[in-house]
């Protein structure tokens, strides 16, 4: 990345302004799952010029954190700041086709702040449940005091996700930039971290669940894809379906 000219900058609050609007989503308005990272990392993406590299980015995010709700009391990790984040390092970073370091290197560093993001939330949620205590004041509840109320938490979420955004991507820029400067097994690091990501989404989703009845279908749908493939040279699409099939047939014969 030259620098950070006029053009870089807008970019950069164009992707800070879509994390904030989009993190409303998550808890504080609608909940149509926009804020899902598998939908918020290609409508960055979109929204930048490369929305295949925002798929990528929001589908493996989507399977690490796809699981981990806002539910009680528990404060997940923000998988919608991190998938907006991480799309915008890497589409503003290395302009042009889609190249898998930066895209290791923008899921890496998103994903290490998750702490941070944590933190944020908590202390937003600590805030707004103070919220009530205004609109109940000594004068008593009035429509407007709740209206504000909640407008107030609104614009408190909005703020917490835009100013998050502010400052990870411009910092994630920086950090690119001295990827370049990187030995090549950096590099080659990177592009398998993204390659295995996935792997260990799929073997988080699965250990999460406790699928005890399901490790039949993985294991005879395994079994019978591998062998279609190695053995009987089978094109993918084909090995694929019959894999799928031959789960659900063994998951039928052992009575799941």
């Amino acid at each position: 990345m030259a620098g950070f000219d006029t053009h870089t900058m807008f970019q950069v609050l164009t992707a800070a302004l879509l994390g904030g609007l989009i993190g409303l989503d998550r808890t504080a308005l609608g909940q149509f799952m926009i804020s899902q990272p598998v939908v918020a990392g290609p409508l960055t993406g979109w929204a930048l010029g490369e929305p295949l590299t925002g798929l990528v980015i929001g589908g493996m995010l989507e399977l690490v954190w796809v699981l981990d709700m806002p539910i009680g009391t528990f404060v997940p990790a923000d998988s919608t700041i991190a998938a907006v984040a991480a799309t915008a390092i890497a589409v503003i970073g290395s302009p042009g086709p889609m190249r898998l370091p930066e895209v290791g290197f923008s899921l890496l560093l998103t994903t290490t702040m998750a702490p941070v993001t944590m933190f944020a939330d908590h202390l937003m949620r600590q805030r707004n449940a103070k919220l009530p205590e205004f609109a109940a004041a000594a004068d008593g509840v009035t429509e407007a005091r709740v209206a504000i109320a909640h407008l107030a938490g609104l614009i408190a979420f909005f703020v917490k996700s835009f100013v998050l955004c502010l400052v990870l991507v411009p910092a994630g820029l920086f950090a690119l930039s001295w990827l370049v400067k990187l030995p090549e097994v950096v590099h080659r690091a990177m592009t398998l971290f993204v390659t295995l990501l996935p792997l260990l989404g799929v073997a988080a989703v699965a250990r999460k669940l406790s699928i005890r009845t399901m490790d039949r279908y993985l294991l005879i749908g395994c079994g019978i894809g591998a062998a279609c493939v190695l053995l009987l040279h089978v094109p993918m699409p084909v090995a694929a379906a019959l894999a799928a099939a031959a789960g659900w047939l063994g998951g039928r014969a052992y009575g799941t």
